[in-house]
Formats: C-alpha cells, structure tokens, sequence
C-alpha cells in the first residue's frame, strides 16, 4: 500500500503546507484567524489546533509520542496564543520528518490498536492503512484552512504536491 518513502514526501509536503498557512494566517491577524467561517472547526485558529492535536495523538499510537492532554472534541485549545501554536506545529513537523526518516517497510505492517474517544471503542486496523489516513486527515484539514484564508484574501502560494516535493 505505502512505503517508506511515501510516507518521507508526505511528511515534507505537510510540513511546507504548514509553513505556507501558518505564513497566510499569521497575516491576517488574532480576529481574522479566530472569525467563525462555517467549517466543520470554526475557524481557521481552531481547524490549525485540530489538525495539530490530530497529527499529535496519531503519532502517540504508531510511534510512542505523549499524547496531547486535550481531548476530542476539546482539540481547538492546543497552545495559549497562535504563537504558541506555529511553534508547536514546526516542532511537531520537525518530529515527523525524523520519524518518517527512520520509517521500515515492518513498521508499516501488522495491525495497529487503540482506543478511539471520539467513537467510544477499541479499534484496530491495518497500520498502512492509519499512516494513509493520518496524511489523509491533514490533506483534508488544511483544505478547509487553506479555502477559510482564501476567502479572508491570504495567499498561500501553490499547493500542488507535485510541485512543492
């Protein structure tokens, strides 16, 4: 299904994707960023700690990581300020880079199991398939920031895979 070097374009394609929002939001300023636009977060501050959280929690089921102390649906409240919440985003990029560096075809095999709060049950699935939905999730996510920002008339440049990996 995937590979390792799936998964290390993945990882620099979320991290250049954040770079380039985070950029566009920080721009707008606090009230712009925090307006409520209708998508499924609110607003673009919020879908950011989403998708923050998100990528946070994924990785403490595959690689260990401590999982962020917010639960769903309370992901919105990651950091104190934006601030805050860019530099925890790059570090956490900066994370997933390494462990998407480091990353083998055996730990990308076998089932992974864990507990879901938001559906109330253990789940288990294919690890390839939680890695896929992982990328999947942030591709999602940052196409509701990146139409939020486009509307509020920031820019964030191309954002074609293809072109920035």
């Amino acid at each position: 299904m995937i590979t390792g070097d799936w998964c290390r374009m993945m990882a620099a394609y979320n991290a250049e994707m954040n770079k380039r929002l985070y950029e566009a939001a920080g721009a707008l300023g606090e009230t712009e960023r925090q307006r409520e636009r209708g998508a499924f977060f609110g607003s673009i501050e919020a879908t950011l700690s989403h998708l923050l959280w998100a990528d946070i929690i994924w990785m403490s089921r595959l690689a260990g990581w401590a999982a962020p102390a917010a639960s769903f649906p309370g992901t919105s409240g990651m950091a104190a300020d934006f601030e805050s919440l860019a530099t925890l985003r790059q570090d956490t990029d900066a994370r997933l880079a390494l462990w998407a560096a480091e990353i083998t075809p055996r730990a990308l095999e076998g089932d992974l199991t864990w507990t879901s709060a938001s559906a109330g049950k253990a789940m288990t699935m294919p690890r390839a398939k939680v890695v896929t939905h992982m990328f999947n999730h942030q591709t999602h996510h940052r196409g509701q920031v990146h139409a939020m920002l486009t509307a509020a008339g920031a820019r964030t440049g191309d954002t074609d895979l293809h072109i920035l990996v």
